[in-house]
């Protein structure tokens, strides 16, 4: 087992790290064994994992929990990107949320994390014309999670949604690497405009809580959006903006606002 292990962490680390966390978690809770058996311990791969754990917390009357595992098996399968950015974004939440000190903690409990795994799922589909089925990921991933993200939109990787509730992504917005965004922020659009009608968030963007980004306006790399904030109008890379409708009130602070997580707005 120990040269399982040893092979497993050079291939894959955080496929082993997961592993032996949940090895551990059992120790301490036993009652959650089979939870993390299931989730965990009974597959293979992280693909393999998140397929399973998706399917689980998708699953329905409608659309029972294997014919989602399939899609999910098979999403996974034919796009590798798919587990690469699972990976930087189990990274990323435990880079950045002070409450995650376990790499298994998003891949269980983490609605955040879990719904941009689905949403992943969701825009594999729409992007290999089954958009019918994205489009159930989405209603499915909206009724579970408290999350809509568009099947279309396009999300990079290493993404950290804390709490989650209540986000929305519209169709043709884009949202670069290393993000991070709190609960109830909105990236929609200002009208009934049928084009490009979403915004562009670059890489390492932070966006507080409550935060509305609305249209087709781009959100330059490394900026912060204070809480609350209604963005009408481009952002500048590297710089804050704040308040209703939202003004640059100051630099960004650091090099790296979606992972230093710093909100006060210099207040301190």
């Amino acid at each position: 087992m120990a040269n399982t292990h040893a092979k497993l962490a050079e291939l894959d680390p955080v496929w082993a790290r997961i592993s032996t966390e949940a090895e551990t978690a059992i120790k301490d809770e036993p009652l959650l064994g089979g939870l993390i058996h299931s989730s965990i311990l009974h597959h293979k791969t992280i693909e393999s994992a998140l397929a399973y754990r998706t399917s689980m917390k998708l699953g329905s009357h409608e659309m029972p929990e294997q014919l989602l595992r399939e899609i999910c098996d098979m999403a996974y399968t034919d796009d590798a990107e798919l587990g690469q950015a699972a990976r930087a974004d189990i990274v990323a939440v435990y880079d950045r949320d002070p409450a995650c000190d376990r790499f298994i903690l998003p891949m269980l409990y983490f609605k955040g994390f879990q719904a941009i795994q689905a949403y992943r799922v969701a825009n594999w589909l729409w992007r290999t014309d089954r958009r019918d089925m994205a489009r159930f990921f989405q209603m499915r991933c909206s009724e579970v999670f408290g999350v809509d993200i568009h099947p279309a939109a396009r999300i990079g990787k290493g993404i950290m949604i804390d709490h989650a509730h209540s986000i929305v992504i519209g169709e043709t917005a884009v949202v670069g690497d290393n993000v991070s965004m709190l609960h109830s922020v909105t990236l929609g659009g200002t009208g009934k405009e049928e084009e490009d009608r979403h915004p562009k968030i670059g890489d390492g963007v932070l966006i507080g809580a409550g935060a509305k980004v609305l249209g087709n306006i781009k959100v330059g790399h490394c900026s912060r959006i204070a809480a609350g904030s209604v963005v009408l109008q481009e952002v500048p890379p590297c710089k804050t903006v704040a308040g209703v409708p939202a003004k640059i009130v100051g630099e960004a602070g650091c090099d790296q606002p979606s992972v230093a997580m710093d909100q006060l707005l210099g207040v301190r």
